[in-house]
């Protein structure tokens, strides 16, 4: 099962109306929540299971500019700011500490894939750069002579997912937003073409705007609204460790392993290279889409045909309003981690880093990544749905850029001027002729 989540009260009844119902509660759901309601906005945010039950609580918890998608980074700029400010906005702890992040460079490639990215980010003035020998070794003990050389931004850092959004969650109920746990939205309804209420399993809820930010279960809920997202689903497993003394501070990627220092003086550790792609209905569906990123990521992309071929094969098939869901079935998505890559991650870690030599593995699992064509997400309303707002397919980048992927949801959910200019984030990138591709740099 997945890691204990810090627990977010269950509210009270489900408001008769608001003015945005969201739906999915995890970072980008809650973050968006939190900037509506203290906005003034009345915004009323369903969740099927419980805050942050899926991969917002699953992910690796880095919070990074470096080696970001260049389309991202202006929004990670100010997510980073957002983190910043974030304990004190919401009263509580969200983990977030600024303590630098590495990726190694094993050969000469690598460096030059960085230094490309460096190129993309120097409008930016962010503070990655290249490090070497002693200084790399003084980012990261233990380093010396096994790799070439490492990209480097000391002012990224980590936050904890078993805390941030419900943290997140509990500010906005505060401010006066309803979160409702437990509470799957079945679908949207419209009158004369634009979102006039959503139905509930415990009732109906109208409003004039409702943003999906659903994750791997956005693609599901917007086919009945005849809307085709191309999105599918990665697995990605993660470990964490009891504390240990000792090893860096700095998180650290390469091929072999990932790790970074938690709160509580554990390690979350995971294989840096490795993620399942689960053969599913909609893998055939998108493969024109999606085989340009396969290509590029063929040899750490591991295909498999298991059980969810059929699962959502039978979860596909449209359910009336008034009958259960299937996000009322699977009320949290919980997939089994793929514990030989994660224990082949560990061996190699000890191996290169003796102090993790004593580290003893508490717990293993697992997270369903929302991946679009080109690894970015869809902020965005939609044309042929007005009041409808898309939040999703964040493709393992999300819980660092959350905040600021909030507030922008929540600019957009309101007419207000963006944070930042939205056009990469656009829905529409996808039948306007954009040759939609992840980049090749990073």
């Amino acid at each position: 099962m997945g890691p204990t989540v810090d627990p977010v009260p269950p509210g009270g009844s489900i408001p008769a109306r608001a003015d945005v119902v969201i739906v999915g509660g995890g970072i980008i759901g809650t973050s968006a929540a939190l900037y509506l309601a203290q906005k003034g906005v009345s915004v009323a945010l369903c969740e099927k299971g419980h805050i942050a039950g899926e991969q917002s609580s699953r992910n690796w918890g880095w919070v990074r500019k470096a080696r970001r998608d260049p389309r991202e980074i202006p929004l990670i700029v100010e997510s980073l700011r957002l983190w910043g400010e974030m304990n004190e906005r919401v009263g509580g702890e969200t983990g977030f500490r600024r303590t630098g992040i590495a990726f190694a460079a094993e050969d000469d490639a690598a460096v030059a894939r960085y230094e490309t990215w460096l190129g993309h980010a120097r409008p930016y003035q962010i503070d990655a750069r290249m490090v070497s020998g002693e200084e790399m070794e003084q980012v990261v003990p233990g380093s010396r002579g096994r790799w070439k050389a490492a990209l480097y931004c000391a002012t990224d850092g980590r936050a904890e997912p078993q805390k941030a959004a419900p943290a997140i969650a509990a500010a906005a109920r505060r401010a006066g937003a309803a979160i409702l746990g437990g509470c799957a939205v079945r679908g949207v309804e419209r009158s004369g073409g634009r979102v006039s209420g959503v139905v509930t399993e415990h009732g109906r809820i109208a409003c004039s705007t409702v943003v999906v930010a659903a994750g791997a279960w956005s693609r599901r809920f917007l086919r009945d609204l005849g809307i085709t997202l191309p999105q599918l689903k990665v697995r990605a497993s993660v470990m964490r460790t009891a504390p240990l003394e000792g090893a860096p501070e700095t998180a650290f990627w390469c091929s072999d392993f990932a790790f970074r220092r938690r709160l509580d003086g554990g390690y979350n550790i995971a294989n840096g290279y490795v993620n399942i792609a689960p053969l599913v209905p909609d893998s055939f569906r998108f493969l024109g889409n999606f085989l340009p990123a396969f290509l590029m990521e063929s040899k750490s992309l591991k295909l498999r045909l298991d059980h969810r071929f059929m699962q959502e094969w039978r979860e596909a098939k449209s359910v009336p309003l008034d009958q259960v869901s299937p996000y009322e079935r699977t009320r949290v998505l919980d997939p089994e981690p793929d514990r030989v890559f994660l224990h082949q991650a560990l061996a190699r870690l000890k191996q290169a880093y003796p102090a993790f030599a004593a580290a003893q593995v508490v717990q293993e699992w697992a997270g369903m990544i929302d991946v679009t064509p080109d690894a970015v997400p869809v902020i965005s309303p939609v044309d042929s749905v007005p009041g409808l707002v898309i939040a999703t397919g964040f493709s393992g980048h999300g819980f660092g850029i959350g905040p600021g992927a909030g507030r922008l949801v929540a600019d957009l959910a309101t007419g207000a001027s963006p944070v930042v200019d939205p056009r990469d984030f656009r829905f529409s990138r996808f039948t306007d002729g954009t040759r939609v591709r992840p980049m090749s740099s990073i």
